[in-house]
Formats: structure tokens, sequence, C-alpha cells
């Protein structure tokens, strides 16, 4: 049985780092309603654009072509295209097993035919895939801790220029979705070419609709909508990969707090065991003296009887 010393030092040590979980969970739980109530501002623009661009597809023919929504090498067999892909993880650990599955997802869709090229949001994405001597064509470093519409603007710039550039035929983007406090999903969604089903399903034919006038063509209205429409996602990305991280942290905190509770009881009845063994010792050591000074003085006596007696 250990010591009480050495249980004590344990306990100690225990408390230290049951207060370190226990802030983190409190600072995860902070940005995560900070962040959730960020979003909550900007999603009714980017809902806006979504209706918006809906609202023009609904009024274009299905043959009419626009460099968002059809890639200049769609005819290219899927090993020889040109894949971009935007993997959104977090700049730290300790947050349970949100890290490792977006690598996980990630690495599975690297392993599909194409011409493959990472771009990494999170210093965490970008030390594990150097450490696996995976190339990254871009690091967006020290973005995910702090989500800004800035910062998707420029991330969104950036993509936006290798799609139009034929740097990449698609451009597909990793993250997590927060669906509740206690659910997170990685998603992987293709961001470019946009898809006119993400907007909705066509009109039937012969329904009557408004009459809508786009100036001064329908193209330079939608070459106008469309970035700000790949900012907003991006944004909403990355906010909801944020949250997602927070929650994670959270309940992986909570985890730890509680293992740290259910620790500090066990090792509280071996100190008491361990101190109620030594008090016992002591008191058998005692007991155990005195008789050996009882049983001493009781020899002398004897020998003193003797000696009177002889």
């Amino acid at each position: 049985m250990a010591s009480t010393k050495e249980i004590q030092n344990r306990i100690k040590s225990i408390q230290d780092t049951r207060k370190i979980t226990n802030a983190m969970y409190m600072i995860s739980s902070t940005k995560l309603k900070k962040a959730r109530k960020k979003l909550e501002q900007t999603e009714p623009y980017f809902y806006a654009l979504q209706a918006a661009i809906a609202r023009i597809l609904r009024h274009l023919p299905p043959e009419t072509k626009s460099v968002y929504f059809h890639s200049p090498h769609e005819e290219v067999p899927p090993e020889q295209k040109k894949r971009a892909l935007v993997v959104v993880c977090g700049d730290k650990g300790l947050a349970g097993a949100f890290n490792h599955n977006i690598f996980k997802e990630a690495q599975k869709w690297l392993s599909e035919p194409g011409d493959n090229k990472l771009y990494v949001i999170g210093e965490v994405g970008r030390q594990y895939f150097l450490s696996r001597k995976q190339p990254v064509e871009q690091a967006f470093r020290y973005t995910a801790q702090n989500p800004t519409m800035s910062r998707a603007r420029s991330i969104s710039g950036t993509l936006l220029e290798k799609f139009l550039h034929g740097e990449a035929d698609e451009v597909w983007v990793i993250f997590t979705n927060m669906e509740s406090g206690i659910s997170s999903q990685v998603e992987r969604v293709k961001l470019l070419p946009l898809e006119r089903k993400t907007f909705g399903p066509a009109p039937p034919i012969g329904i009557r609709m408004e009459k809508f006038v786009m100036l001064p063509t329908p193209e330079a209205v939608m070459d106008a909508i469309v970035p700000n429409y790949i900012k907003g996602f991006l944004y909403c990305v990355l906010v909801e990969s944020f949250c997602s991280e927070q929650n994670a942290r959270m309940i992986a905190m909570e985890n730890a707090t509680d293992s740290a509770d259910e620790m500090l009881r066990s090792l509280s009845v071996a100190f008491n065991r361990a101190r109620q063994a030594a008090i016992t010792q002591e008191i058998t050591e005692i007991i155990g003296g005195a008789k050996a000074q009882k049983k001493k003085k009781e020899a002398k006596k004897k020998m003193r009887r003797e000696e009177i007696a002889g």
C-alpha cells in the first residue's frame, strides 16, 4: 500500500489538473456562446443570398451556362481532374476526437482518383499532414480560433481564383457541423462548381412565375452574387467548425473533470485507510513497547527478590 505522503502528493496533482480542465470547460463554453451569437447575426444575410440565387435559377433555362455552375473540364477523366480540398480543423488539441474524425475523412478523400491538392485551415491540420509527408498547397494559419468575415473573404478569394483560372476543377470542403449540444457530424461538401439542386428543385413546367428583370445580364448578376455566397458559406463553415471544436472540448474537459472527481474519491478512501493503518500500527507499537517495559520491570523485581532471598 502506498504511503500517506505519496497519496497526498497524488491528490494534490489531480486537484491541480482538475482546476485546469474545469477552467478550460468554462472558457470553451464562453467561446461557444459568442460564436453562436455571431453566426445568428450573419445567417439572415447568407440565407438571403441563397434565396436570391435560387430565384435567379428559376428564371434561367437549364442549358444556361455559368462559370460557377459548370467546370471548364467536366469531360476530363476523374483521375486527371484537378481537385482542391479545404480541411477545416482546430489550432489546438484536447478536443476529443474532433480533429481525428476530420483527418480520417480527409484521408478518405485523398485516396480517391484525381490530382488532389490540400488547403488547410487550422494549425493542428498543418502539423498532421506535414508529419505524414503529405504536401499542403496552402495553409491558412491561425484562422480557426477566430472566425471572421474578413478571413472568410480572403479564403474564398483564393479558392475562387484557383477555380476561375483552371487550377482547380472542383473545390471540396470538409468540416464538422454541430447538430446538437451532444452530437457533431463531419461533412464533406462540394463547394465549386455549384449545383442547381443545392438551391432547391426546378419549378414545374408551365407554372406561372413573377416577372423578373436582371440587368445588365443574368450572367452578370450571378457573377456578382455568387462570390458573396461563397464567402458567406465559408464563414458559416468556419463558425460551425469552431463551435463544434469548443463543444467537443467542453465534453472532453467535462469527462476529464468527472474522472478526476472519481479518482479523488478513490484516493480519499485509500488515504483514510492508509492513515488508519498507520495509526493502528502506531498503537500496536505503543502497546508492544508498554508490554515490553512491563515485562522488563517484572524481570527486575524478580531478580531483586531472588537476590534478597539468597
